[in-house]
């Protein structure tokens, strides 16, 4: 069987895989991560999404050999040690972002990405655009675009728009 070292929240593992098995199974049933989620098993939802190597990725099509060698942070690994909250999980809660959790990690991985690749900021339009890759079937989505304009202020140091709005 193929061998596979990774990096996961700053800790290195190796790891035994089939050629078949996927990252989200390497994580939540051999690394026992299970903040990553799994809800469609068809890459359609995003409850799987996980960092690799700073992108945001569906770990439910990721072949666990892809990322040998690779960096991978998942929702576990965003608060720091003495437990403050990342400014996205600390906005989602803020906001009321969130009713049954179970979208949350994937959404979160996915708006730290988007708000990362947009430093001079974002529209509600553009963050909607941004999360057609995650389902949430629970909030009605407005919450969350409130949730990520305003971690979005505090990882950039900006004002966005929809902040100012929602004044």
């Amino acid at each position: 069987m193929p061998q596979v070292t990774l990096t996961v929240n700053g800790q290195t593992h190796t790891a035994e895989v089939e050629g078949r098995t996927l990252l989200v199974e390497l994580l939540r049933e051999t690394l026992r991560l299970t903040g990553t989620h799994v809800g469609c098993d068809t890459s359609q939802c995003g409850a799987c999404v996980v960092h690799i190597d700073g992108e945001s990725v569906k770990s439910c099509t990721t072949l666990a050999v892809m990322a040998n060698g690779a960096n991978i942070t998942t929702i576990e690994g965003l608060a720091k040690a003495d437990g403050t909250l990342h400014p996205m999980q600390e906005a989602f809660r803020e906001y009321h972002a969130l009713q049954c959790g179970f979208c949350t990690p994937g959404m979160v991985m996915s708006a730290i990405d988007l708000v990362q690749k947009n430093p001079d900021g974002l529209t509600e339009q553009q963050i909607r655009e941004g999360l057609e890759g995650n389902l949430c079937r629970c909030t009605g989505y407005h919450n969350i675009v409130k949730a990520i304009a305003a971690a979005a202020d505090v990882m950039h140091g900006k004002r966005s728009e929809i902040a100012r709005a929602a004044q």
